[in-house]
């Protein structure tokens, strides 16, 4: 891609994924080149990425690393999401045995790293997606495991949700290709792991001036020393 002009630096980010504290430091920072943000599925990111259709992208683990690169962001806190009403909401905290009598729906789009079995009873319907599930669970039909920053974004008033302390946790992690990077690309990274405007990760050279600088001024006498070795 073009590094410079009206050509933008595209970045994809999964649903619950907040970058826009990134654009903002990057608009101030590079006026001259759009971060376009691009919604995206983590599978979707990841594909796009690798067809060159996004600079970056901001994902949930597990990925195939194959051809990337990827640096954690952090790590979120998995909660059930239940009806208001629902006996879970009497408490702080719950762990997964808490769900075994529930039905617990299980979107299509879950990228939850279950190592063994998934809590609660499994529903009759698995939705395509977490806010079909989220739907669902108002409407009575069932609990949902998701990471925090989902039951956020998913938010209603006839809702609540509970930290489960023992779930598996989601990972969100910063990948590109695996390839040298490019100038715009170290000037995100810098961004996003907080870099102030006067770091800069971009090679300089060190076998004389910059590019363009002018020549050392040389006195009388340098210059009739230059002259005799000739």
């Amino acid at each position: 891609m073009t590094e410079h002009g009206d050509t933008p630096f595209r970045l994809g980010y999964v649903p619950g994924a907040t970058p826009g504290k990134w654009a903002r430091i990057w608009a101030e920072r590079r006026p001259d080149v759009p971060l376009e943000l691009v919604a995206a599925t983590t599978d979707e990111a990841v594909e796009q990425i690798r067809a060159g259709s996004l600079d970056a992208g901001v994902v949930r683990l597990p990925i195939d690393r194959t051809g990337l690169h990827a640096i954690p962001l952090y790590t979120e806190t998995t909660v059930a999401v239940a009806p208001k009403e629902h006996v879970l909401t009497a408490v702080d905290e719950a762990v997964l045995d808490d769900l075994a009598d529930d039905v617990v729906l299980r979107p299509l789009d879950d990228t939850l790293p279950w190592p063994g079995d998934r809590p609660g009873r499994a529903a009759s319907y698995d939705p395509p997606t977490t806010a079909e599930a989220i739907e669902l669970v108002a409407a009575g039909v069932g609990l949902l495991v998701v990471p925090l920053s989902l039951a956020r974004l998913h938010h209603r008033r006839d809702l609540a949700h509970r930290p489960i302390t023992d779930a598996p946790q989601s990972g969100v992690v910063l990948t590109w290709p695996d390839a040298e990077n490019t100038e715009l690309m170290e000037e995100f990274i810098g961004v996003v792991r907080g870099r102030t405007a006067n770091s800069s990760r971009t090679p300089r050279r060190s076998d004389g001036p910059p590019a363009g600088a002018p020549a050392p001024a040389t006195t009388g006498r340098q210059r009739r020393r230059a002259a005799r070795r000739r």
